[in-house]
């Protein structure tokens, strides 16, 4: 591994695992969950208040950052996490996301990504190499290698394409020079195609990446075929090398696939949600628009130490919703990931414990909200 990046496992409880990831600016106690934080900003809040939802790493979004404010502002001002004053571990993406979210305006050859612009529409070209020195410049503690994350529904013929360009990429990405402590994590694609997933994973594997990650999930394709993929190919992935699901999902997601030995996930859903008003509570979720709510004295969940719930009743924040109040943003985007830093903490006890398969089924079971 990478000098200044380690990876053991403190429990495991079937395939769930309980570990940390150490790398030079902190450690990352596993299962985690990474807020995103696209543009150097997890929205409406603060570092501290991330830090108390219970996260100890951030995402950015590599794509969004070399666009504004530009990779070289951010490696004058120290790195990513300290011109956002973080001052905690990061991890950025390399942009292939974007490759599938803004299919309109990219064109993708074995040489690499020639995007347009969505800010003013002018020529950037990503090379598989350059992904790789833009993160150096960002200054993460991990960086994803760029891949090709075809559609949910792209047909196998496509599938078995981008897994040949990824892998193309990969053995180019891997030798490019990385700042001292930089982990460097590979990326396995493949759809929800156990065959083409068993084969792309022996692929990146074998190359010396520091983690292991599953993308293209949560793209389009049926939730059966998601966790179909988590029970069949996450147990294979490298016991040794942290386990990363990208941009997923709901705390159901996260479950099942920590209960198959993810490590790691990202997703905007908890922040993404808050600010249109939804609210992850254990058992399901609730919208505080609902007219239920008008007069209602209840904590968003009762039970829940978040701020928000301890400090707010239901019927002030659906006020504050109502009238379009910025202040709701912050309230329920606190709350939302305090209930995913709570699941991941709750998580890490149970499979120390031995009691995964009941901390489950706990958290997921319907309750009267």
């Amino acid at each position: 591994m990478t000098d200044g990046f380690t990876f053991r496992i403190d429990a495991r409880d079937g395939h769930a695992r309980k570990g940390e990831i150490i790398t030079p600016r902190g450690t990352i106690p596993t299962p985690a969950f990474m807020p995103v934080g696209t543009r150097a900003s997890v929205k409406a809040l603060s570092p501290d208040e991330i830090f108390q939802s219970g996260a100890s790493i951030l995402l950015g979004n590599t794509y969004h950052l070399m666009l504004r404010p530009g990779e070289e502002l951010i490696a004058k001002a120290g790195g990513l996490a300290r011109f956002m004053a973080w001052h905690k571990p990061t991890l950025t993406d390399s942009g292939g996301f974007q490759v599938f979210s803004l299919s309109d305006r990219v064109k993708i050859t074995d040489d690499g990504v020639v995007f347009a612009s969505h800010i003013d529409g002018s020529r950037i070209e990503l090379s598989p190499e350059r992904a790789v020195q833009v993160q150096g410049r960002l200054g993460s503690d991990i960086a994803m290698i760029l891949d090709e994350c075809p559609p949910g529904d792209a047909p196998r013929k496509d599938v078995e394409n981008a897994m040949r360009r990824t892998t193309l990429w990969a053995r180019r990405q891997i030798t490019v020079e990385r700042p001292a402590g930089q982990a460097l994590f590979g990326i396995v694609q493949g759809s929800i195609h156990e065959d083409l997933r068993r084969v792309h994973l022996a692929e990146i594997a074998a190359l010396p990446f520091d983690g292991i990650a599953l993308g293209g999930l949560s793209v389009g394709e049926p939730i059966e075929d998601m966790y179909r993929i988590f029970h069949d190919i996450a147990p294979l992935m490298p016991a040794e090398r942290p386990r990363y699901v990208m941009g997923v999902g709901t705390p159901a997601d996260l479950l099942e696939a920590i209960e198959n030995g993810i490590d790691m996930f990202d997703c905007v859903m908890p922040t993404r949600n808050a600010r249109n008003g939804q609210v992850f509570v254990k058992g399901g979720k609730l919208n505080i628009k609902q007219a239920r709510f008008l007069n209602d004295p209840s904590p968003l969940e009762p039970g829940c130490q978040c701020p928000t719930c301890t400090t707010y009743e239901r019927r002030y924040l659906r006020h504050l919703f109502m009238s379009r109040e910025l202040l709701i943003h912050r309230l329920l985007t606190i709350h939302n990931l305090h209930h995913y830093g709570s699941l991941m903490a709750g998580a890490r006890t149970a499979i120390a414990n031995g009691q995964f398969a009941e901390f489950k089924k706990s958290w997921l079971t319907p309750r009267d909200i």
